[in-house]
């Protein structure tokens, strides 16, 4: 891992700071948006604005970066996303706050992509799946440390506007600056969605949904929050367990489904997830059981959303995975589209009880029609060389997508080849 850092410090650098600007940014505009009256529904269409361009951009910044390099796309698109985040404190409206977010999204998005091709290029085959690890670390401990930030300013004032702007500015120093030569780079033909979804209706309803959850967690934790009356503190403390749960819970739920059926492992962390959301929706303005359900859903939702994706590869060539990731993270777009919407309505009708009953509906949804498909697939259905899980972060992009198949193909590939080169019987004293 240390040497992995060593070649990609100035990416890792960036990054770091890139998603600090990011989950700053996330959080604080539903801190500010509460001051300044937004009504419910426009902080709800505010936050779906990120999603949007999210969306868009997944399509289009591979041809972006085909057209123009990689440099010039993400000079452009870091450029402005700095001038935006010191829009959000001058022209205090939701129109050009949405407006904002679709930019804000479709930049990140461009960035991450960008970045990404950038640190597949960097990587062997023997240092992929650490350098991805890596990655996952980075982001989450950005987002993280962006919490810390905003308890320690005025969320009324513009500093913590100015912040994540600078952050945003200087992360692209050390990238542009010691990376390796651009790669050339090349995009997936993606699957068609009806197809995807013949091929596993549970992975596309399952992803579906986990885009409501995780439009709630990323846009509207902070409004919540606000709702329920928690400090600034507070709210930042409860958005940082939401990750930090994330992350924590990645590898022994990604341990476990190599082990046993997929869907077994879907079925119970979804419920577990769900049942989180329960004891936050019998006291919603309880703090301590706000973090305890918090940490539960983080721990579970970002878990799902990679065991869905492995779960598909289990039937599908491995020369169709990557196009299928690029289908379902769609897919997962556009639930988390309509995600903060529908739960601005539940907030206005139920108050804070609504945050917690919108993630369990969600989250109840997955392990119950999870349940449906075990009764009509049988597990025999799944091909002999069905992949391994490899943890995906909940902003993923088609290249970090891509990334991750490759990473436990080789994984998997390697795993047989020792298998038969295993001495006879070997395999029966191993089981």
């Amino acid at each position: 891992m240390i040497q992995v850092f060593g070649a990609s410090w100035a990416l890792f650098l960036g990054m770091f700071m890139l998603m600090i600007g990011n989950g700053l940014q996330g959080t604080l505009l539903g801190l500010r948006g509460e001051l300044e009256g937004f009504s419910t529904l426009e902080l709800s269409v505010v936050m779906s604005g990120y999603f949007v361009g999210f969306l868009f951009a997944s399509k289009m910044a591979p041809e972006m970066i085909r057209r123009v390099g990689h440099v010039r796309v993400f000079a452009a698109l870091g450029s402005t996303i700095s001038a935006v985040l010191i829009m959000y404190p001058v022209l205090t409206d939701p129109i050009a706050w949405t407006l904002g977010r679709v930019v804000i999204g479709f930049c990140f998005c461009g960035v991450y992509v960008t970045a990404e091709s950038w640190l597949n290029d960097a990587s062997t085959n023997e240092t992929r799946g650490q350098a991805l690890s890596l990655y996952m670390i980075v982001q989450m401990a950005g987002i993280v440390t962006a919490q810390f930030i905003i308890t320690q300013g005025d969320v009324s004032g513009f500093t913590l506007f100015i912040v994540p702007s600078m952050l945003v500015s200087m992360a692209f120093a050390p990238i542009l600056l010691s990376i390796k030569p651009t790669p050339a780079f090349g995009r997936t033909k993606p699957m068609k969605v009806v197809q995807l979804i013949r091929t596993s209706p549970l992975a596309a309803v399952g992803m579906f949904l986990l885009g409501g959850v995780f439009s709630a967690q990323f846009g509207m934790s902070a409004v919540y929050g606000a709702r329920a009356g928690f400090t600034v503190a507070e709210i930042s403390l409860f958005v940082s367990a939401i990750y930090m749960a994330a992350l924590v819970a990645q590898y022994p739920i990604g341990w476990a489904s190599d082990r046993i059926d997929r869907r077994i492992l879907i079925i119970a962390v979804a419920l577990v997830g769900g049942l989180g959301c329960l004891a936050g929706a019998f006291f919603p303005a309880s703090y301590t059981l706000a973090v305890v359900s918090g940490a539960l859903v983080g721990g579970t939702s970002n878990p799902l959303y990679a065991l869905l994706i492995a779960y598909t590869n289990d039937y599908l060539e491995k020369e169709d995975m990557a196009a299928a990731s690029g289908g379902l993270l769609f897919i997962n777009g556009v639930g988390a589209i309509m995600g903060p919407i529908t739960l601005g309505y539940l907030l206005d009708g139920m108050g804070p009880r609504g945050y917690w009953v919108f993630l369990a509906v969600l989250m109840f949804a997955v392990g119950i029609y999870g349940t449906y498909r075990m009764t009509r697939r049988s597990r025999a259905d799944i091909a002999q060389d069905n992949t391994s899980y490899a943890n995906l972060p909940m902003t993923t992009t088609p290249v970090l997508a891509e990334w991750a198949q490759e990473v436990y193909i080789e994984a998997a590939e390697a795993a047989e080849g020792e298998a038969a080169t295993s001495p006879p019987g070997a395999a029966k004293v191993a089981q």
